[in-house]
């Protein structure tokens, strides 16, 4: 029987997240690790991965781009390259996703990577986060709390003669230069040349396999998401949906990022005779873990973990609350905005990075503190 192309898709995402699960699980890619590294022993090994990946994933957009192999507009999904700049939800939505990383032991992605190599506690961390993510895109909760002051604070770009927030189209519009998707794919390049320079200029780095395969293979993974839906597959799936008698959820060009996909979950999990609800990113969540758990399973590393303390739970628990609401707030986590909306070469993208960071260091910095006064 032939499997139509909506199902041929979410087969690939399934298997590409799958190998994915494996790869970070093998070489403990970790962004919010990376954070820790570099603010608590100096070591920038898993910095530069994450730089890796940034680089290898906007360079590949920019060839495909400049080649018209996809189009990246601003109806993705997240919608990363809008004209709508909300540079506050950007900030806070970023911090608070670094602050809740730190407390909760990783980012989106190494949580579903912990889950599926046995750790429960990550486990109670996810299905916090999945709640949260889910009161933010399915319920009124976002429209009370957050909407307005986002609202109030948006910038509106397109009105300053600004075509979208990439950056290749801010310089276009500010200088005014004609728009050209050369000197966009050109900015983009740019960019990921730098970044790999910078990234591989250190010895040591080069020398680290498992640096050197982590950064790329999630890259890559990016890369691939947007090749499936925004190249001749991600056509055929869209004109699929458009005549489909029940239309999918969420059919429009996308790559991997982890937390509205938690809120997707929870929305099938609450209908789940309705198999339209399944869409790329239910799907590449349940592959991250299969694939992590096929690892652990195969190199004996499968292991159970709980909470070692009250105080232990209650960080984490905080942690999933701030991961769901930031990872909403500022559309994507340290894959969904550091690493596909970066590929994109967005402002937003850039902003939400460093907020990050900024608050996975700054809370990182506060619990030594903490630890010093409590000695």
């Amino acid at each position: 029987m032939e499997i139509n192309v909506h199902y041929q898709v979410l087969t690939a995402v399934f298997v590409i997240a799958a190998v994915l699960g494996v790869i970070v699980n093998k070489t403990n890619f970790c962004t919010m690790g990376a954070v820790s590294d570099w603010i608590n022993m100096g070591d920038h090994g898993r910095m530069r991965a994450w730089l890796l990946a940034m680089a290898v994933a906007m360079g590949g957009v920019a060839i495909m781009e400049s080649a018209g192999i996809i189009t990246l507009g601003s109806d993705t999904f997240p919608p990363y390259r809008a004209a709508g700049f909300s540079w506050v939800r950007f900030v806070v939505g970023g911090a608070l996703f670094g602050i809740g990383m730190t407390l909760g032991s990783g980012c989106g992605n190494k949580t579903l990577v912990r889950v599926g190599a046995g750790n429960l506690k990550s486990l109670v961390v996810l299905a916090i986060a999945a709640v949260m993510s889910y009161l933010m895109l399915w319920t009124p909760f976002y429209e009370q709390l957050f909407h307005p002051w986002v609202s109030a604070t948006s910038i509106d770009l397109a009105q300053h003669g600004i075509a979208s927030q990439q950056l290749g189209a801010m310089i276009a519009g500010l200088t005014g230069m004609p728009p050209s998707r050369a000197f966009n794919a050109a900015v983009g390049g740019l960019i990921a040349a730098g970044l790999m320079v910078f990234v591989l200029r250190s010895a040591e780095f080069r020398g680290s396999t498992d640096n050197l395969l982590g950064g790329t293979a999630v890259g890559l993974a990016v890369l691939a998401g947007w090749y499936l839906t925004g190249g001749p597959l991600g056509q055929a799936w869209k004109e699929y949906a458009e005549f489909a008698t029940v239309v999918p959820s969420r059919v429009q060009v996308q790559s991997y990022t982890f937390i509205s996909p938690m809120g997707d979950t929870v929305r099938y999990l609450l209908s789940p005779g309705d198999f339209s609800l399944i869409n790329f990113g239910v799907v590449a969540l349940s592959g991250v873990i299969a694939g992590s758990f096929i690892y652990a399973l195969s190199t004996r590393g499968f292991r159970i973990e709980w909470f070692v303390s009250m105080k232990d739970f209650a960080n984490h628990a905080i942690g999933g609350v701030l991961m769901g609401v930031g990872g909403v707030l500022s559309m994507g986590c340290t894959v969904g905005q550091a690493i596909t909306g970066m590929s994109t070469v967005a402002l937003g993208a850039f902003l939400t990075f460093m907020a990050i960071v900024a608050g996975a260091a700054g809370t990182m910095k506060y619990q030594y503190w903490r630890m010093l006064q409590e000695d």
